[in-house]
């Protein structure tokens, strides 16, 4: 558990499928996606669909492994952010702009969703503090973020779900690498 602004910070488990679920709502976070966009290849999470998506991230949290970290106010459910080794996201794998820099082992973190009441209060820095916690705890050295780099330091909401770049310098990532003008890769050593 990490408290950070006020945000208690916690695995994914099976036992909290139901806060998952409640925080995802019916359309699933974003479109149906239940955070497999990452995980998947383009045709799977096609064929999945919002129904699709839904199961294969409960088997996932059912299976003993962790997909993301979820964020607490007041014991409700307010935000998600998915974090792993890198080798569970296979897209990122394969992404020619977010492929491996090097071959260090690091850890990433692919998305936030925070519920739109609790947008604009500090969810977003919490999970990520929270992330950085549990990463340092679980025996990672280093964590990897992908946010666009659109030049402003607010994206419109939906834009925001790999966090921005300002989120992440003010947690203490650098960029190492770009490949693209508006895909930065920042790392974190711990």
């Amino acid at each position: 558990m990490v408290e950070g602004q006020r945000l208690e910070v916690l695995p994914a488990t099976a036992d909290r499928w139901t806060d998952l679920e409640k925080l995802f709502g019916k359309s699933g976070a974003y479109s149906g996606c239940w955070c497999m966009y990452w995980r998947v290849s383009s045709n799977e999470f096609a064929a999945n669909g919002n129904a699709g998506n839904r199961t294969a991230l409960e088997r996932l949290t059912g299976s003993g492994i962790v997909p993301g970290l979820l964020g607490y106010r007041d014991g409700e459910p307010v935000g998600w952010i998915s974090l792993a080794p890198r080798e569970q996201y296979g897209r990122l794998q394969r992404s020619p702009k977010l492929k491996p820099v090097d071959d260090q082992p690091v850890w990433a973190v692919v998305c936030f969703f925070v519920h739109r009441e609790h947008r604009g209060r500090g969810v977003a820095g919490g999970l990520l503090d929270g992330a950085i916690a549990y990463a340092r705890s679980n025996g990672a050295t280093v964590i990897e973020a992908y946010p666009p780099d659109s030049g402003a330091d607010r994206l419109a909401d939906p834009a925001a779900y790999m966090g921005t770049v300002s989120l992440f310098r003010r947690a203490g990532f650098r960029e190492i690498a770009r490949r693209g003008p508006k895909r930065p890769i920042f790392r974190l050593t711990l």
